[in-house]
């Protein structure tokens, strides 16, 4: 914001517009004068001013006719005006000016102080706005970037969708088709080499799925209701101990209802329950426990195992993508799980976090707003 805010002064005497040059010298800004109301309205045609100061006795056209001139036009409709009089001083007068949209009155003679304020006051207002104006467009201007960003990334997804995993497909049913036809031929190295192939190759559409599940998380809108979480968690451990065998105890206190959307909270607790069977499955007794409380406002949930645990150093590192702080040949994993938990959580207005020691386990903690 590099230009001086002007102000247009009217009066139709030229040593009251030099009074007022003289009184407004020492403030930042540059001044346009008109000695009649015409004359002003020629100015307002080539001129954006912050802030008029008008005389009302005028000749050919008043201040008042001018103010309701300025008021009709809309390039002026919202320009703040003070009027300054020597004559028309008396409260109907005060009061005409105010219902002609006047932002304050100075009636003559005044003190410079009093008129210099006034001016500062409505030229930092004007500064504010156009402030403001500047931020709104830097804003919309990042709107655009971001629905192109988006665009991109809905043409990114499809791509993924589409010319990722057809060749993933292919590699994958051709290696059983070599296998088929020609295993006996391959000898116990070929097919071992065969069964990385077909492992990697399924490996890697789970992570296609994963990464578009993830991406696709930022434009799902939340369909949000009250939810049973006791009666959602049991259906998801019903799930597990179907796809997922394991030996592990899971201990569940009651659970406290939330609002929110059913699909996603239920992925969070996939997600979670999920990692804490996998990593106490080296347990002697592998254990999860599955809890929550109320506290300030939210709802906090806990899934907790006697798992390998991680380093707390790492821990920033959880929740990213692709992020993994156990080899994959130990165990399992994309290392998406518990990054889609986050930004269901996060766009569910809540947080998530981990506490961990190394061969001691681990808990995870995730929070969202209580019920109102």
């Amino acid at each position: 914001m590099n230009a001086k805010p002007k102000i247009l002064i009217v009066d139709d005497k030229p040593e009251n517009l030099v009074a007022l040059e003289v009184v407004l010298r020492g403030l930042n800004v540059e001044l346009v004068k008109a000695n009649s109301g015409n004359e002003a309205l020629k100015a307002t045609l080539y001129h954006d001013f912050a802030l008029a100061l008008l005389d009302i006795q005028m000749p050919e056209m008043d201040g008042y006719e001018l103010a309701e001139i300025l008021r009709a036009e809309e390039k002026t409709n919202q320009l703040p005006f003070i009027f300054i009089s020597a004559v028309y001083t008396d409260n109907l007068n005060v009061f005409k000016g105010y219902e002609s949209g006047a932002f304050s009155f100075i009636t003559k003679p005044f003190q410079p102080e009093i008129l210099i304020n006034k001016v500062k006051f409505f030229i930092e207002k004007h500064e504010q706005e156009i402030r403001l104006l500047e931020l709104y467009q830097n804003l919309e201007a990042k709107n655009e970037e971001l629905e192109f960003s988006n665009r991109e990334l809905e043409s990114f997804s499809y791509s993924v969708s589409h010319d990722l995993r057809a060749p993933i497909r292919a590699i994958d049913g051709y290696a059983g088709i070599l296998l088929k036809k020609y295993g006996l031929d391959l000898g116990d190295e070929g097919r071992r080499l065969i069964g990385v192939i077909q492992t990697n190759s399924k490996r890697m559409g789970v992570l296609v799925d994963d990464l578009l599940a993830f991406s696709r998380l930022g434009k799902k809108s939340l369909n949000t209701t009250c939810i049973d979480v006791m009666d959602k968690v049991r259906s998801v451990l019903s799930e597990i101990d179907i796809s997922q065998p394991h030996q592990a105890t899971i201990k569940m206190e009651d659970l406290h209802s939330v609002n929110g959307d059913r699909s996603l909270l239920r992925q969070v607790w996939v997600n979670l329950i999920s990692n804490a069977i996998k990593y106490s499955s080296k347990s002697t007794d592998p254990l999860v426990e599955i809890g929550s409380e109320r506290s300030a406002g939210e709802i906090i949930y806990y899934v907790k195992d006697n798992g390998v645990g991680f380093n707390m150093e790492y821990a920033n590192k959880l929740f990213e993508v692709f992020q993994r702080l156990h080899d994959e040949s130990e165990f399992e994993g994309t290392g998406m799980g518990l990054a889609i938990a986050e930004r269901i959580v996060v766009k569910h207005g809540g947080r998530i976090w981990a506490d961990s020691k190394e061969g001691h386990g681990a808990t995870f903690f995730f929070a969202l707003p209580d019920l109102p």
